[in-house]
């Protein structure tokens, strides 16, 4: 799930067309041999959305969604793990730039963007820990 903080500060998510239907999703793809998970999710959002930075080893969550097969319309249970990746730039051009759209939306907007029930709850929980981490402690009293 890339993410970056946009100039005032808040959090922003990174979401994307599928190729077919043309809803809003993640980068997501099938593993890549030789990497380990997060990296073959951050290769996936560079190829899909152009995006690099630092992808972290430890997921966010997983969610399951029908994936329609190209060749015969036919619809494969698939299994995501999620991946934060913190972006540090995103390129003009990439392999699937032609393919889809990209648009970055508030953390707090990207749940109610995707159609994906199994993705919603952790665009929420996403959403919710870093505004968490943006708050200041609150002012300790007299101890």
């Amino acid at each position: 799930m890339p993410y970056r903080l946009n100039k005032a500060g808040d959090i922003e998510v990174l979401l994307l067309t599928s190729r077919t239907r043309r809803r809003w999703i993640i980068p997501k793809g099938w593993p890549i041999k030789g990497l380990k998970p997060a990296e073959s999710a951050a290769r996936e959002a560079f190829e899909e959305a152009g995006v690099r930075g630092t992808v972290s080893g430890k997921p966010l969550g997983r969610f399951t969604y029908d994936k329609q097969l190209d060749e015969d319309g036919r619809f494969v249970a698939c299994e995501v793990t999620v991946f934060p990746l913190a972006v540090k730039r995103q390129l003009k051009a990439w392999p699937e730039f032609e393919q889809r759209e990209t648009r970055w939306v508030a953390a707090s907007e990207a749940a109610t963007l995707t159609d994906e029930d199994g993705l919603r709850p952790l665009l929420e929980a996403f959403s919710a820990k870093m505004a968490a981490k943006r708050m200041p402690a609150p002012a300790q009293g007299p101890g």
